[in-house]
């Protein structure tokens, strides 16, 4: 089955980690319409990933009764936006710890949001936290 993504576009997932195999569809199919390098498309998939794994986990408890939404917006064939909400209660984004210093290299969580931040071209938070929007600039090469 081809997933058609239109911009604009709105997907609805209850916390399981096993939907996030339709998250990777919708970048799959978003990735071929716009035909993205596969330089963009790796960094693309692990942001998003990681966005909708922390509604998963962080958000949302795991609790598989609440949502997280995932919109796909595109400002021309050079900008794309995708944007992360979850029904928790949020977080405090600006203080996380960093988790490049020598006490937190050994922890198991806690680079999510610093991955999105080095694999986007921007990342911005809203709602207390709850919502993620993660933009990508198609014309900037990617390493």
């Amino acid at each position: 089955m081809v997933m058609v993504v239109m911009p604009d576009t709105k997907l609805k997932i209850s916390s399981k980690t096993e939907n996030l195999t339709l998250v990777e569809k919708m970048v799959d199919s978003i990735c071929s319409q716009y035909k993205i390098s596969e330089d963009h498309y790796g960094n693309i998939l692990i942001a998003l990933t990681e966005a909708v794994n922390n509604a998963i986990y962080h958000g949302n408890k795991s609790d598989s009764n609440k949502m997280v939404e995932i919109a796909f917006k595109a400002k021309g064939t050079d900008n794309i936006t995708f944007i992360v909400k979850d029904e928790g209660t949020g977080f405090k984004y600006n203080e996380l710890p960093d988790p490049t210093d020598p006490k937190n290299i050994e922890q198991p969580n806690g680079r999510g949001v610093f991955l999105m931040r080095n694999l986007a071209d921007k990342v911005e938070f809203f709602d207390e936290g709850k919502t993620v929007a993660i933009s990508f600039n198609l014309k900037t090469p990617k390493s």
